[in-house]
């Protein structure tokens, strides 16, 4: 164990337990991956030799799927989840040197105990708004720990039953992102924050608030980031148009989309050219308020053409990086310092290491205000 950092591993489905301490002991590594696109996981690898307790456990079934998972780290007193999910395979690696045997295990989120049954066939939803049906599904996971959270959407839409009534489309976890992206919302499960708990979160990306402790490079002592690159992809930055058709004209009326808003803050002063021109594709059956606000997040999230990536000791950093959150950058120059949203994060556990590879994204250059004063505090605090 690291000074000041105890790692923590529970088992069970609807009510998860510290595992024995034998299955404790017998964990070598362990890496978790959290992302904002697509379903965060995690890996544990086990020692796995001749007559160990842990082998009992495995033929037992303790490792079967779908057993939940959970894993957190507390740091001064304070638990950080770090996954929340269920085994979704195991392997295991027999070595005839001593001691080399392993038992490898792998896992997703609890997004994917969403992703079992297609219901497609059995579930509508009459006169009942999008929201009403996000908080339906939801509650039948409220007993895995899940909380839902739901934010409304500017477009609250209940089909009068005689004209249409929405059908279920695909598992839970596709519908929820179907109507998620049919209102320029995301769908995801975030762990914590008290282990065996999560928020089920369906609502806008939201870009803004107190940003985490801040990651410094190329300052000597005071840095706390092993390593840190900055891309940026100048002919990915895209004008999107809304193509508005009125009767009485024969073309359509292009309107410029920004890829700026309240949930979506620029996050530095000099904004990159747009070099491509696109109109905004697949919301021709969606109502006016619909299309401006799916046409509002794609802009928002194809204008993040800066992107960094680095790796940090959490000890040096004093705390957990933590995606979907802002982050301060100093030390990189001038271009490259000031707030980003922070994409994904990989954690690395082993033995007395504790390390985070990150990736980062923002829409411009340069902070938004001037070195050595500050960053204002942003608007609308974020979630978790």
């Amino acid at each position: 164990m690291l000074r000041g950092i105890q790692f923590s591993l529970m088992a069970g489905m609807l009510n998860p337990e510290p595992v024995p301490l034998d299955v404790a002991q017998s964990l070598l590594s362990a890496q978790v991956t959290q992302v904002t696109e697509g379903r965060s996981g995690f890996s544990l690898s086990f020692a796995f030799g001749k007559g160990s307790p842990i082998r009992r456990r495995f033929e037992d079934g303790f490792f079967d799927p779908p057993r939940r998972m959970v894993l957190y780290a507390t740091l001064n007193g304070t638990p950080q989840v770090l996954m929340d999910g269920v085994i979704t395979r195991h392997e295991v690696a027999v070595s005839n040197d001593p001691g080399q045997s392993r038992l490898n295990v792998t896992g997703e989120d609890l997004s994917r105990m969403l992703d079992t049954v297609d219901l497609s066939w059995l579930i509508k939803y009459p006169a009942m708004p999008i929201e009403g049906r996000v908080a339906l599904i939801l509650a039948k996971y409220i007993p895995l720990g899940m909380i839902p959270l739901i934010i409304p959407s500017v477009n609250i839409d209940i089909p009068i039953p005689t004209s249409r009534i929405p059908s279920h489309i695909g598992t839970d976890l596709q519908y929820l992102n179907h109507v998620a992206k049919s209102v320029g919302y995301v769908f995801y499960i975030e762990p914590g924050p008290q282990p065996g708990r999560s928020i089920a979160y369906w609502g806008p990306e939201i870009k803004t608030g107190a940003p985490q402790a801040a990651l410094i490079a190329n300052s000597d002592a005071a840095s706390n980031v092993d390593n840190l690159s900055f891309t940026f992809d100048g002919f990915s930055k895209t004008l999107h148009l809304l193509l508005i058709r009125p009767e009485e004209l024969p073309v359509p009326i292009p309107i410029p989309i920004p890829d700026v808003n309240p949930l979506s803050p620029p996050l530095g002063r000099r904004s990159p050219i747009p070099l491509r021109v696109e109109p905004l594709s697949g919301v021709a059956h969606y109502n006016p308020a619909q299309a401006i606000m799916v046409g509002l997040a794609h802009a928002a999230r194809s204008a993040e053409v800066i992107s960094g990536s680095g790796a940090l000791n959490v000890v040096r950093y004093g705390r957990v990086l933590k995606p979907r959150r802002l982050v301060e950058v100093r030390g990189a120059g001038l271009s490259h310092d000031g707030l980003y949203f922070v994409r994904s994060v990989t954690s690395q556990i082993k033995p007395g290491e504790f390390k985070q590879n990150f990736n980062l994204s923002r829409n411009a250059f340069e902070p938004l205000s001037i070195p050595g004063i500050g960053l204002p505090d942003t608007s609308l605090p974020l979630l978790g």
